[in-house]
C-alpha cells in the first residue's frame, strides 16, 4: 500500500529541491567552474570567456525553446514528477562528468558539453518543479511557501559553495592532486551527490496529483497543439502577456546584476578574490532572508505588490550604489539591496499561479522560463557596449536600473486574481 504523507511533509520535501538545484548554479555557472574554465582549461582568458559565454547563451536558447514545449506536454501527460526525475538525473550525470575537466585545452569541449547539458536539464526540470507548487498548497499560502523554497535555495547553494571552497578547493588533502586541479574537479561529483541526496525527499514524499493519463504520443500531440494555441492567443490574454514582458525585463536586470556585480566589486573597489566570494555569499544570504520574510507580504498583500515594492527598492539602491566610493558603505547598501532580490524571484513564481488557469500551469511555467531566457543576452550586451562607449562602468551599469523600471511600468498593467 502506498504511503500518504502529510501536507507539511510534502511542502518541506518540495522546498528541499530548491536547496538541491541551487547548488549547481552557485558552484558551476557562477563561481568555481566558470573561473576554472576561463583561467586554467581554455587556451587563454579571452578565448575561455568567449567560449564560456557562448555555451551559456546556447544553453539559454535551448531552454527557451524546450521549456514551454515540455511544460505543455506535461500538462497532458499525467506526471510532472517523472519528467522532473529524468531531467534531474541527466543534470546529475552531466555534473559528475566535470570530474574529467582536466586542465588541458583538449578537454574544453567535454566541459562545455557537460555545462550545456547540465544547464538545460536543471533549468527545464524547474518548469515541472515550479508547476507542482499549486498542487501542494492553497492560493492563500502560495507566497510564503514559494518564498520559503527560494530562501532554502539560497541557503542550499551557499552551503554547497562553502563546502566546495573550504573543504575541497582550499584543501590540503594529499589524495587530491593539485597539479591536475583535482581539488576543483571534485566539485563536479560533489554537485552530483548534492542533487541526488537533496532531491530525494521530493521524489519519495511529494504526491503527483495530475489526473491526465494520456499516452506519450497523445501527450506530445495534445501538448504541442495547446502550446501553439496559447502562443497564437497570447494577445487575447493581455494580463499574461504583460506579465511575460515585464518579467523578461526585470529578470534581465537581475541576471545582469549577477553577471557584473562581482566584476564591479573587484575592479572598482579593488576586492581580492576571497573578498569577492565573501561578498557574493553575503548578497545571497540577504537575498534568502528577504525571500523568506517577504513570503508573508506576498500572501497578505499579493504577489504583484511584493514585486513592485521590491523593484522600487532595487532601483533606488542600484542608483545609490553607483554613486558610492567607500567600500564599507558599498557592502552595507549591497546587503540591503540583496533583501529585495529574493522576493522578486519568489513572488514572480506565485504571481504566475495567480493569473493563469491551473489546468495549464506547467505549460505556462514553460513560457515563464522562456520569458527569463529569451532576452538573457540583452542586459549584459548593453552594459558592455555602453561601458565601452562611455568609458565608464557606472554609466554602463545604470542600464540595470532601467530594466527594473521598465519591468515595473509594464507590471502595472497585470491584473492579479483576488485572494
Amino acid at each position: 500500500m502506498k504511503k500518504t504523507y502529510s501536507r507539511s511533509s510534502q511542502i518541506i520535501a518540495w522546498c528541499f529541491y530548491d536547496w538541491a538545484s541551487s547548488s549547481y548554479f552557485s558552484v558551476v555557472t557562477t563561481f568555481i567552474f566558470s573561473a576554472y574554465f576561463a583561467s586554467i582549461v581554455a587556451p587563454n582568458k579571452i578565448i575561455g570567456t568567449y567560449l564560456w559565454g557562448n555555451a551559456i547563451a546556447l544553453s539559454a536558447f535551448i531552454i527557451a525553446i524546450l521549456s514551454p514545449v515540455f511544460g505543455s506536454i506535461a500538462d497532458y501527460g499525467g506526471s510532472k514528477k517523472i519528467w522532473l526525475f529524468v531531467l534531474t538525473y541527466i543534470g546529475i550525470f552531466a555534473s559528475f562528468g566535470l570530474w574529467f575537466a582536466y586542465p588541458a585545452s583538449s578537454y574544453v569541449w567535454l566541459i562545455l558539453a557537460c555545462v550545456i547539458v547540465g544547464n538545460v536539464a536543471i533549468e527545464v526540470g524547474l518548469t515541472f518543479y515550479n508547476a507542482m507548487l499549486p498542487q501542494l498548497i492553497s492560493m492563500q499560502y502560495l507566497g510564503r511557501v514559494s518564498g520559503w523554497g527560494w530562501g532554502m535555495g539560497y541557503v542550499g547553494g551557499l552551503s554547497c559553495l562553502s563546502i566546495a571552497l573550504f573543504v575541497f578547493v582550499k584543501s590540503q588533502f594529499t589524495w587530491l592532486d593539485h597539479s591536475t586541479f583535482a581539488n576543483i574537479r571534485i566539485c563536479g561529483p560533489l554537485i552530483a551527490l548534492w542533487l541526488v541526496v537533496f532531491s530525494l525527499p521530493l521524489f519519495l514524499i511529494v504526491q503527483d496529483k495530475s489526473s491526465n493519463q494520456n499516452s506519450i504520443k497523445g501527450s506530445i500531440k495534445k501538448g504541442l497543439i495547446a502550446l501553439l494555441s496559447t502562443l497564437k492567443n497570447l494577445s487575447k490574454n493581455k494580463s499574461f502577456l504583460f506579465y511575460l514582458i515585464s518579467r523578461a525585463l526585470y529578470i534581465d536586470g537581475l541576471n545582469t546584476l549577477f553577471a557584473f556585480g562581482g566584476i564591479y566589486a573587484a575592479t572598482y573597489f579593488h576586492m581580492v578574490m576571497d573578498e569577492v566570494i565573501i561578498f557574493g555569499i553575503t548578497l545571497n544570504i540577504t537575498a534568502g532572508i528577504g525571500a523568506a520574510l517577504f513570503a508573508w507580504i506576498d500572501d497578505w498583500f499579493g504577489s504583484k505588490t511584493t514585486i513592485i515594492t521590491s523593484l522600487i527598492f532595487l532601483i533606488i539602491s542600484s542608483l545609490v550604489i553607483l554613486t558610492l566610493h567607500n567600500k564599507i558603505i558599498f557592502w552595507i547598501i549591497c546587503g540591503f539591496m540583496g533583501l529585495f532580490v529574493g522576493p522578486v524571484q519568489a513572488a514572480s513564481r506565485t504571481l504566475l499561479v495567480r493569473i493563469v488557469p491551473i489546468e495549464t500551469i506547467t505549460q505556462k511555467f514553460g513560457l515563464f522560463s522562456l520569458s527569463g531566457k529569451a532576452t538573457a543576452f540583452l542586459g549584459p550586451w548593453l552594459v558592455a557596449t555602453i561601458t565601452l562607449w562611455s568609458n565608464s562602468q557606472r554609466i554602463g551599469l545604470s542600464v540595470i536600473a532601467v530594466f527594473y523600471f521598465l519591468g515595473l511600468l509594464i507590471l502595472l498593467f497585470v491584473k492579479e486574481q483576488s485572494q
